[in-house]
């Protein structure tokens, strides 16, 4: 779907790959191209819904509904989150085809931090390493000031927002193939230099993700899900 959201991973794959993929603007636009081919059909989501539990909760919820009728199953780019999307079979029972979280071994991800760090256990790591760590990801790092003077400067001022953020001390990258580390720590400069924190890296991991990805499209391809 094409929209304000989307814009990023549109141009990232049409970057990637040199074809700009197929568009729409509304869910209702959206028919398989060939009934022998697979097709993935993806929905940006806001940026910053994580931000109160309730709003992604409903938000991820809607759309999953919303997409129910055109797809065969959804994998969400989601964690847990503060357990916004905790019991999901429950929570996605009303979209009528199975929705798939990214799993780490038998649970799903705590988040996308947990999601891009490569589980609980590194997540953990970290946070006994030092307790003022502010995770970066590619999206927070694209995003930053969006997400943090949209959700908390628009509310308190930016010496409140500094006293919220006065015990961390790292901004720690982690850095996949969907950006380098060159360009996070490009993007984060000015939030390290706002905030009084230093840069440091630990190496990201899209395997968590790819091996979702699998189990989802297998479930699709091994004829287990509805046939739209």
């Amino acid at each position: 779907m094409e929209d304000h959201f989307s814009r990023g991973i549109i141009e990232a794959f049409q970057q990637n790959s040199g074809t700009k993929p197929r568009t729409i603007l509304y869910m209702q636009e959206y028919s398989p191209q060939s009934a022998n081919e697979f097709e993935v059909l993806v929905r940006v989501m806001e940026v910053g819904l994580h931000t109160v539990i309730k709003k992604l909760r409903d938000g991820v919820v809607k759309a999953a509904v919303e997409m129910g009728p055109y797809v065969d199953a959804i994998l969400l780019g989601y964690g847990l989150c503060g357990n916004a999307l905790e019991k999901p079979d429950e929570l996605f029972a009303h979209a009528g085809l199975p929705v798939f979280l990214p799993m780490e071994t038998y649970h799903p991800v705590d988040d996308c931090v947990g999601l891009m760090i490569g589980g609980r256990e590194n997540y953990y790591e970290e946070q006994c390493k030092l307790a003022g760590t502010f995770f970066m990801n590619s999206g927070f790092t694209r995003h930053w000031k969006t997400l943090i003077h949209k959700d908390l400067c628009g509310e308190i001022d930016l010496a409140m927002s500094k006293r919220l953020m006065a015990n961390y001390e790292r901004s720690l990258l982690l850095p996949t193939p969907v950006m380098s580390e060159d360009e996070m720590a490009s993007h984060v400069e000015e939030f390290n230099e706002l905030y009084g924190l230093r840069t440091e890296v630990r190496s990201g991991s899209l395997e968590l993700l790819e091996k979702s990805w699998e189990h989802a499209k297998a479930f699709v391809k091994d004829g287990r899900g509805p046939t739209k």
